[in-house]
């Protein structure tokens, strides 16, 4: 292992690190197809960071390459081996109630403060820091190094899907968008849609009528608004008991009476959907307070359902889908979108995590039989099948001792809930940037990173590289 002092060299190239970082985290790159076109397929702000990259890489001295203006990828060494370390620069919507700009890149308490400052800009420039650091230090390669950046990797993967349709697959590599020291394994992910059909009875008579429900913008957060509107023959009455619901909660929201209407609104905690234990679900709350109201039979099956079998249950037990196992313990079910209707479907959308050893097809037939019994069909949206990395290979076993010799703490496997881009390669695992008792606020307000963190992440990666590809 070389001997060369990898953080004494991070620390003099801090400040353009920062300042990198800084201004690709002032850039919205959310999803935005409304805005869609060939030069930009997921919106302007999501080119807008794919470029950044490109252009700083390019200027830099690294070979580039945008594909199709959803991934791209940023290139150094020779020879036939191929090195990847794949990133994303798309992040999810800033969501509600921080303290400062969620673009802003604010530094404050050794913290930079941004939407993607943790998930994943800061660990992506982290990334190309150390390849630039590699690359400045006349490091001899064997093997060709380089980034792949996707765009689209809080959504449905089109970016790496299409990027690996035209371009080369890496022999081996890591994602800096987790944990450290090492994640061997990742569980599947079943994004999916349970849909009540449209009510075709006649109207029926009810002392409440809900005429609009949602909460939630992506299945893979914990929605942490939730509104409603609900019409009632004595106003008065929902506002004083939804006021008991908040108190009894401890939760934040509010009941505006509009005539013979009330306007409902509850503030959650927003969370990544792989522990939805770390957040407040406002739309099940909010759902469980209107299951308990007088409403007509088909408002009370969707409520009701909501009530009985996903509040407070994050783990499928109630659905009958709980499972664990050792390689990758709990399945988690996250409920993060929410839409009731009278006139057309509705529908609550989930993002499923469950174990490698999860028999997801028979388990996945079993559920749509039980629900058909509530008048309910499942509608799958997406599926990406568990990862996992054998512990003896070389790709393992080179980390292992880069990330010992540089915090001198042992580097133990481990397994999440999450979805990296390391499950798109054949052999990736993914590698930092949440060092062991780190605060995960990926998904959440106030989202940031450490800057000793990122620094010390910075020449973990650099050595990696040097000690892979040499």
């Amino acid at each position: 292992m070389s001997e060369l002092n990898w953080r004494e060299e991070v620390e003099k190239r801090k400040m353009d690190l920062l300042v990198d970082t800084q201004n690709l985290l002032k850039i919205k790159s959310v999803l935005d197809e409304s805005q869609a076109t060939e030069e930009a397929p997921f919106g302007e702000g999501v080119k807008e960071a794919l470029d950044y990259m490109l252009q700083l890489a390019e200027k830099d001295g690294f070979t580039v390459k945008n594909v199709d203006n959803v991934a791209g990828h940023i290139e150094m060494g020779e020879g036939e081996e191929l090195i990847g370390i794949l990133c994303h620069v798309d992040v999810v919507p800033e969501g509600d109630g921080w303290s400062s700009d969620p673009f802003g890149a604010e530094i404050r308490n050794g913290r930079i403060y941004a939407r993607g400052a943790i998930d994943d800009k800061g660990p992506t420039m982290a990334a190309y820091h150390a390849m630039k650091l590699v690359r400045e230090l006349g490091k001899p390669l064997n093997k060709r190094v380089r980034m792949i950046i996707g765009t689209d990797e809080e959504s449905d993967w089109r970016c790496v899907d299409r990027y690996f349709e035209v371009e080369e697959m890496p022999t081996m590599g890591f994602a800096p968008d987790a944990d450290f020291p090492i994640i061997s394994a990742e569980k599947g992910i079943w994004d999916y849609s349970i849909i009540q059909p449209a009510d075709a009875g006649p109207g029926t008579n009810s002392e409440v009528n809900v005429l609009e429900f949602s909460s939630g913008r992506r299945t893979n957060m914990v929605p942490d608004f939730a509104t409603a509107i609900v019409e009632a023959a004595n106003p008065a009455e929902i506002v004083a008991g939804y006021q008991n619901y908040l108190q009894r909660y401890s939760l934040k929201g509010q009941a505006v009476p509009q005539k013979n209407q009330v306007l409902l609104e509850l503030n959650g905690v927003s969370a990544h959907a792989m522990e939805p234990k770390n957040g407040v679900n406002a739309g099940l709350h909010l759902a469980v307070f209107l299951a308990d109201l007088s409403l007509d039979p088909h408002a009370k099956s969707y409520f009701t359902f909501i009530k009985d079998y996903l509040f407070e249950d994050s783990r499928g037990t109630k659905l009958g889908v709980a499972y664990t196992d050792e390689q990758t313990g709990e399945l988690t079910i996250n409920a993060g979108t929410f839409n009731y209707s009278k006139q057309g479907d509705s529908s609550i959308g989930f993002s499923m995590r469950y174990p490698v050893t999860y028999e997801w097809e028979k388990q996945k037939e079993a559920l749509e039989q039980k629900l058909s019994t509530y008048n309910l069909r499942v509608e799958s949206n997406s599926l990406s099948t568990p990862h996992y990395v054998n512990s003896d290979s070389f790709l393992i076993k080179t980390l292992q001792e880069v990330y010992e010799a540089e915090t001198g703490e042992q580097a133990e496997l481990l397994s999440i809930g999450g979805g990296t881009y390391a499950r798109s390669l054949k052999e990736g695992v993914a590698f930092g940037p949440l060092f062991p008792g780190s605060e995960d606020i990926a998904h959440q307000k106030d989202e940031y990173i450490d800057i000793e963190d990122m620094l010390k992440a910075t020449a973990i990666y650099a050595r990696a590289i040097h000690e892979l590809a040499k």
